[in-house]
């Protein structure tokens, strides 16, 4: 690892500290809180010394399993040869272990958004002001908006959007609007689509919504569902509430929109994204002390509200800030405060990678650890307006098995203490991405069962390690193939009923993975409504319009009815979740399978560029076909194992990869051409981010669980020490 000299670090209470971190903490994390610099740096040190030595010994004992498990498929070779044989194995070695005895999780000071409502969840690189703002931002949407600007209403003929407004296309809008009030909010009698006036009246000493239509004066079927009002007769909003989702109905007559409309409704608001992830792993690209200070000073402005950041949009300067809360009347006609903001929880870093912005005896220290201590200093900012409860909540990526689980709340304890918080404010989310987690699931959610507040399936990730855990048995299934395959069903079903076993239902979340194709709403509408009906309090989406469009799946599906069908539903086998299958040898044609290696390096590539050059996380990138895919290091290592697993079993040779890589550099190459500070590969195929993703593969089988942090690391901080050193010339 590159490291700088020794002389430019600060020394605090025995630790050697980069002085931008220094400089982070005491001048902008720790003013306005009761924690002192000493008190900070004292216990920082201590958790170190505590800390450190157990994450390496269980860094190592993923490295022996796995030399185990490589040694069984090398003797007996794929799981189907001897399927209970293997899972006696994994026991004997300790890679399952037994299962606790039924129990509730004890979670205490959870807000709404994890317990009690369900909805969409945003995750966002936080490194980026701009996208976090926006991602904070997006608790509301236009339906409006997000209808008119998607494929979610047809794009051909008379309803093509054009360059200015299509007065067509806004009819199907607001039909499909209207649509979505007679589903969520029916009227006692008629439809949305014929209303010629909504009107706030009162009732005795509450108030009421009465709803003209063109067949007279009629109201809701649950009157129950208006909650509040704001503004005028004129210009006002009203406020609905269904499945403990909100929806504002906007009453605009005068403006261009509201005017079209009989009644003067000019929008729908809809509650979008009630939580959003602001990340600092897979989306960020974060290499030294420079970028993770980078990284916690956004953190710590979305906590205190003060982060904002200017652009460039439209040709016009726009500056972008928090948003309130939104302030209405409620029936009563006392105030009713509507949070403005999604619920922010911060993703760490796993385990694995370490950071020299902090040396502990000379050595860099788990990333993992300082990211605990740091992004909750940060969070003691938030005065009520990110948590009610003063909850922080972590979601902790990339842990394999029960062990490290305890781990992670281990360091939180020891974080909580530095802090002077109460045991279990540090909440943590479990992300069910790592097999040997997904195998002892429950005895995971044992040990953090005091602090727990959600669990999720990332099929990303979870298919990358279930590859790299299997690299000797076989050649592995082609992507497309793989997600068919009974064991990601398997996978996807135990998260829910192992969740719902443990009392997730009402008390915390249980999560879905990400929508890739952000340009393809349409698709997502039809195929994204799965997930709440599987018991799933939340998904990830890949954006704020996505997060509008799957709100109205919540408002279609009842969370909390579909988990308690699910409940009793019998939990599929451990023999299910193992069931992988091998590539039946020379079943794939060479064209299929030039075809597959050139899909592989071309989405590598167009990833690993980015990461390298220009320090991007994650981005829409098009893949081979040029439909743009939502990428981040999760996606990398799907295709990098893939390509490894495939070199490793002669499906392909160390020649043919680095031919096809060259070929497919000319297309990523042609499919960056319009940005300006892009370097193309294909000039120079001894670069460091062509070399990176090359690497990636050809080597992809010696990488730690599959990750790809490692070498993506060590690429971007050679660019950045080569920029450094021609500004320095």
């Amino acid at each position: 690892m590159l490291r700088q000299s020794m002389t430019s670090y600060v020394t605090k209470s025995g630790l050697s500290v980069h002085p931008m971190l220094v400089d982070f903490v005491e001048r902008e994390a720790l003013p306005g809180l009761k924690i002192t610099a000493e008190q900070f740096w004292s216990g920082f040190a201590a958790m170190l010394a505590e800390h450190v030595p157990t994450n390496a010994r269980l860094l190592a004992k993923r490295d022996e399993l796995q030399g185990k498990i490589d040694d069984w498929h090398r003797r007996y070779g794929p799981v189907s040869s001897n399927p209970q044989g293997y899972e006696f194995f994994l026991r004997d070695i300790g890679y399952l272990v037994n299962e606790p005895a039924d129990f509730t999780i004890e979670t205490l000071g959870l807000d709404p958004e994890i317990s009690s409502l369900c909805g969409p969840q945003l995750v966002v690189p936080v490194s980026n002001a701009r996208y976090a703002l926006n991602a904070a931002n997006a608790r509301w949407g236009s339906l409006y908006d997000a209808h008119y600007g998607t494929d979610v209403i047809s794009r051909d003929g008379d309803l093509a959007p054009g360059q200015g407004y299509n007065a067509a296309r806004g009819a199907a809008v607001v039909a499909r609007a209207a649509q979505f009030l007679d589903e969520a909010f029916p009227l006692a009698a008629g439809s949305h689509k014929d209303v010629t006036g909504y009107h706030v009246v009162k009732n005795g000493e509450t108030r009421m919504l009465a709803v003209d239509t063109q067949a007279g004066r009629t109201g809701l079927r649950d009157p129950s569902a208006f909650v509040g009002y704001g503004g005028t007769e004129e210009n006002g909003e009203i406020v609905l509430r269904h499945n403990g989702l909100h929806a504002i109905l906007v009453i605009a007559p005068k403006t261009p929109i509201g005017a079209a409309h009989a009644a003067g409704l000019s929008d729908v608001i809809v509650e979008a994204a009630l939580t959003t992830i602001q990340d600092c792993e897979d989306s960020v690209a974060a290499v030294d002390a420079e970028d993770k200070v980078g990284v916690y000073r956004n953190w710590l402005g979305l906590m205190n509200g003060s982060l904002q950041d200017t652009f460039e949009k439209g040709g016009k300067s726009v500056t972008r800030t928090l948003k309130d809360d939104r302030s209405y009347k409620d029936v009563d006609g006392e105030p009713l405060t509507l949070k403005g903001r999604s619920l922010l929880l911060v993703r760490n870093v796993g385990h694995l990678m370490t950071t020299d912005a902090v040396l502990l005896d000379g050595k860099p220290v788990g990333e993992g650890l300082m990211d605990a201590a740091l992004t909750a200093l940060c969070a003691l900012h938030d005065k009520g307006n990110n948590s009610r409860t003063g909850a922080i909540y972590v979601v902790k990526p990339k842990m394999h098995g029960p062990e490290e689980v305890a781990f992670a709340c281990a360091i939180f304890s020891s974080v909580e203490k530095i802090l002077d918080l109460a045991p279990n404010t540090i909440k943590i989310g479990i992300m069910d991405e790592e097999r040997r987690t997904s195998a002892n699931l429950k005895a995971a959610i044992y040990e953090a069962r005091a602090r727990v507040f959600f669990i999720n399936t990332g099929f990303l990730d979870r298919t990358g390690d279930e590859i790299h855990t299997s690299m000797e048995a076989g050649a592995v299934l082609r992507k497309d193939e793989i997600k068919g395959e009974r064991w990601i069903s398997s996978y996807e079903d135990r998260n829910v009923l192992i969740g719902l076993q443990c009392g997730f239902s009402g008390k915390a979340q249980i999560g879905k993975g990400m929508w890739a194709r952000p340009d393809d709403m349409a698709a997502m509408m039809d195929a994204k409504i799965g997930h709440p009906n599987s018991g799933a309090n939340t998904a990830w989406v890949p954006s704020p319009t996505a997060a509008t469009l799957h709100a109205l799946h919540y408002h279609q599906v009842d969370v909390f009815e579909a988990q308690k069908r699910r409940h009793n539903q019998p939990l599929p086998p451990l023999s299910d979740l193992f069931s992988m299958p091998v590539q039946v040898p020379y079943s794939l044609s060479r064209e299929e399978i030039t075809r597959e290696l050139e899909n592989n390096a071309q989405g590598i590539l167009g990833y690993v560029v980015r990461w390298v050059q220009q320090g991007v996380g994650c981005s829409k990138v098009p893949d081979i076909n040029n439909v743009g895919l939502m990428e981040d290091r999760a996606t990398c290592r799907i295709s990098s194992q893939a390509v490894a697993n495939w070199l490793r079993h002669g499906l392909v040779s160390r020649d043919e990869v680095t031919s096809v890589f060259e070929r497919m550099a000319a297309v990523v190459d042609d499919q960056n051409a319009s940005d300006p500070i892009y370097r193309p590969m294909a000039e120079n195929y001894q670069s460091v981010a062509f070399q990176a993703a090359l690497d990636l593969a050809l080597h992809g089988a010696d990488q730690p669980s599959g990750y790809t942090e490692p070498l993506l690391h060590a690429a971007r901080r050679k660019v950045k020490a080569r920029e450094a050193g021609k500004l320095a010339q």
